[in-house]
């Protein structure tokens, strides 16, 4: 497989650009001591005020990643910069200029929020004359005021993740770093979570976003990095990627959807000379084809399967998603949808520029 690259940046080579960088790692690599590589490779040029994502299944190294560009690991290899910051040399500095929100929350849940808040903004040195308003603006922000003084032991989960996301920007970080900050929770939670976190950034801070939600990244982030096996193998705006690697998605279901004739109509549809290099799913109650051509040849297809003596029951027609992307990445192999738990095949190193 060819190394992609959607759009690529030229690297920021003075010191007026430098300035801009929010996020600077260069050739990250992570070994552990048994041997395993989690992290190959991976520069990262984000910049301030940005939105980015970090996409990728379980194991592809996106927790081992983070933390080593907020000090809790050092590279075995490369260099991290954050806000000018070197994470080995300087990594006091690093943290007093960042926010970072793990996947398992950290609050006192003995506490209540207003509590929790208070004692986030000891630890973080915020001036004591700072603290009440700063500690109001909060809890207005992630919508927790009406529940200031309830002990946070009581709360739902995606109430304690808000008030964990306000915990790491007491002190006003401008750099906040989320590591699949949605995991588990329900829609609803994950709405109101994206809705503050859409918030921080329009006012200015940079957000590095890990997650395993397609529809999060595609609604939240500016650009985004796919990572597989350690490794960068793709990088772009949500747009882009779905421009240059999504295609259109054809969903037929089939009246009497037995298992010889939907293997019928795939055979039909595969004898179709106009539909380019098609991948074919088979579903429930039909299939699904992926093809640049399929909105072109919508009525070769209905002819063909006329002529098998299939009839079809429903049909849909929409454009790329993320998910189209992973599976173009993947050359179709995956039977994942809407979360990146897909197969990526791994790719030379790449630097991402944002």
């Amino acid at each position: 497989m060819t190394n992609r690259q959607t759009h690529p940046q030229q690297n920021a080579g003075t010191k007026s650009q430098e300035t801009d960088l929010a996020i600077d790692a260069q050739n990250v690599n992570v070994t552990y001591e048994d041997g395993t590589e989690a992290v190959r490779g991976v520069s990262l040029r984000i910049k301030k005020g940005d939105f980015f994502g970090f996409l990728g299944p379980n194991g592809a190294g996106k927790t081992t990643t983070i933390k080593s560009l907020v000090t809790l690991l050092h590279p075995t290899n490369g260099s991290v910069r954050i806000n000018g910051y070197d994470t080995v040399a300087e990594p006091d500095k690093v943290r007093r200029s960042i926010g970072y929100m793990a996947q398992e929350t950290s609050i006192d849940r003995e506490l209540t929020p207003r509590e929790n808040l208070r004692l986030a903004c000891e630890l973080y040195g915020v001036p004591g004359d700072q603290r009440k308003d700063r500690i109001k603006a909060l809890l207005d922000l992630v919508d927790l005021q009406d529940v200031a003084d309830t002990r946070a032991g009581t709360f739902s989960g995606g109430m304690k993740k808000r008030l964990d996301a306000a915990s790491v920007l007491v002190h006003r970080p401008p750099v906040v770093f989320l590591d699949e900050p949605t995991t588990g929770l329900d829609p609803e939670a994950r709405l109101r979570l994206w809705d503050y976190f859409e918030r921080i950034n329009e006012q200015g801070t940079t957000v590095f976003l890990t997650t395993q939600y397609l529809e999060e990244a595609d609604r939240l982030c500016d650009r985004l990095s796919l990572l597989q096996d350690g490794q960068i193998i793709a990088t772009g705006s949500p747009d882009t990627l779905k421009s240059e690697f999504g295609t259109d998605v054809f969903e037929i279901a089939l009246k009497n959807p037995l298992e010889d004739r939907i293997k019928r109509a795939v055979q039909a549809v595969r004898r179709i000379d106009a539909l380019e290099e098609p991948t074919i799913r088979t579903t429930e109650d039909g299939f699904t084809i992926r093809s640049t051509g399929v909105r072109e040849t919508a009525g070769d297809l209905f002819a063909a399967l006329e002529d098998t003596g299939v009839s079809v029951s429903d049909f849909d027609i929409h454009s790329p998603t993320l998910d189209d992307v992973f599976l173009a990445l993947t050359d179709g192999s995956s039977d994942t949808a809407g979360r990146a738990d897909t197969g990526m095949a791994s790719i030379s190193t790449q630097e991402v520029s944002t």
